[in-house]
């Protein structure tokens, strides 16, 4: 299966109708991206949460407010991003009456890997951010480590430069003080080296394949 085809407008429309795996069936709504429709960074987080999935848009919960400090702390404006998830839809558990995030698996997160490469093709940022483990591993694979290659620039097809950081819910849910801000320090010092842009880079590419 290849990426679906339109402008970011048609595609938002055709995800909001998505079927392809189980998700939909107990989220809200289909959570897309936002942004410039050909902003030259590209913020991808790892999937939608609670907030979002009421509300239809990413990055709108605590880790959207961490994040919009971070981002104004690096001299950001999210105004001059596009910000997607690479999973578009809540997963969740439920603990009585409370829905609690889950992670995707392998399979959901191939599936949608098929809307992030075509939100890739039509925006065509210069370079792009990966917030977090899932996301980072989209676009670097398995084998990628966080921990150590946080921070990292890399080349995907196309020529678009990547790295990645420390989701902002991976911030929020430290252990202790100490770690949340280390942690929190190091997401700023990354977006802050992503607005400067590359030095060195290594090529490599994931994004769009399928499991088999």
């Amino acid at each position: 299966m290849s990426p679906p085809q339109g402008s970011l407008k048609e595609l938002r429309d055709l995800a909001l109708r998505c079927h392809d795996c189980p998700l939909w069936k107990h989220a809200t709504q289909t959570v897309f991206g936002k942004g410039p429709a050909h902003a030259p960074m590209m913020l991808v987080g790892e999937q939608p949460g609670l907030q979002e999935d009421a509300s239809g848009e990413p990055f709108v919960g605590p880790a959207g407010a961490l994040l919009d400090r971070a981002l104004h702390e690096a001299g950001l404006d999210r105004a001059h991003v596009y910000i997607t998830n690479a999973v578009k839809h809540f997963k969740y558990e439920l603990r009585g009456k409370r829905r609690l995030h889950k992670r995707a698996n392998a399979a959901e997160q191939a599936i949608c890997r098929e809307w992030l490469a075509a939100e890739l093709r039509e925006v065509r940022p210069q370079r792009v951010l990966a917030l977090g483990a899932m996301a980072a591993q989209a676009f670097f694979g398995t084998s990628f480590q966080l921990t150590m290659s946080h921070g990292r620039w890399l080349r995907l097809s196309g020529g678009i430069d990547a790295m990645a950081t420390w989701h902002p819910s991976s911030v929020l849910r430290s252990i202790n003080r100490d770690t949340h801000d280390h942690r929190y320090q190091q997401l700023v010092d990354d977006l802050r080296a992503f607005m400067a842009g590359p030095e060195h880079v290594h090529a490599v590419s994931v994004v769009g394949r399928r499991a088999g």
